[in-house]
Order: structure tokens, then sequence, then C-alpha cells
């Protein structure tokens, strides 16, 4: 499991131009899934998305987690993290996860992220067309991939 972490100001999801899901200050999440992660996957990148210190504390120093910003997270599906463009010019997503494989494994991502802030997250829409607006903020951007844990 591949997550790629944003730390935002705000950040929405558009589906056949209507606004789907928004958040203000908190973490928007691409997600991608391949077809060996599993429940211990989950687990991983999920605590880790609600531990990671890179909010700033009164000092100015990234110090603080999602839980005590009481920031929101936006997850949003996107399989062509998992591209390879080793041969050629176009990207092969041999790895990523099926549709019936991934969506439990969203879905459980999710819930886990849920059960772990208790209290809701939004998401966008599996599989669909989705247009992102997002305010980066810093920019923070953050890699967490499941199978290589650095």
């Amino acid at each position: 499991m591949r997550a790629v972490i944003q730390r935002v100001i705000e950040a929405q999801v558009s589906i056949d131009g209507k606004i789907h899901a928004k958040i203000k200050q908190g973490l928007l999440i691409f997600i991608g899934i391949e077809d060996s992660d599993s429940s211990n996957d989950i687990e991983y990148v999920a605590s880790k998305v609600c531990n990671l210190r890179i909010f700033s504390d009164l000092d100015g120093k990234m110090n603080l987690n999602l839980r005590e910003t009481e920031g929101e997270i936006l997850v949003v599906s996107q399989f062509t993290l998992h591209a390879k463009t080793k041969k050629g010019n176009r990207p092969s997503f041999i790895k990523a996860a099926s549709p019936e494989y991934a969506i439990p494994i969203y879905n459980g991502f999710c819930t886990e992220l849920e059960n772990l802030l208790q209290k809701p997250i939004q998401t966008g829409e599996f599989g669909a067309n989705m247009k992102i607006n997002l305010v980066n903020d810093g920019p923070v951007t953050i890699l967490i991939d499941s199978k290589d844990k650095q």
C-alpha cells in the first residue's frame, strides 16, 4: 500500500462538476493498493498517518499530529501510485490491485482511520474520474509505502 500524504489548508473532490467531499485544515491522502496488501498494510499506514508529527506547534516546529490539531482527512484512491516506468514511456499498472480486491482494502483503510481518530473522514469515489482542488500547506508531502518501511 502506498500513500501520498499532503498537509492542506483545504481540499475538495469534485465528480461530474459537483463537489463530492471537502475538508478544511488536515490531510489529503492519495492511496494506492496492490494485490498483496492486507489488514497489516491497512493498520501500518493508518497508524502512521494518524501519528505523523507534521503540523506546526506554537513555536512553528512540526511537532503535532492530526489528532492534536483536530484536522480532517480526505482519502482518494489512486491506482497510478503503482505505476512502473522502467520499460518504454507508457506506464504499467500491473501491480495495482483489481477493483474487486482493492475496494474492500480501501474501505478497510478508511474505516481504520475513522476508528483511530474517532471521527468520520471524507473520501473520493473509488474508480471515478475525480477533480481534486487543494491548497497545500508548506508544502508538506510525505510518501508512505507499507512494503518499504523507511
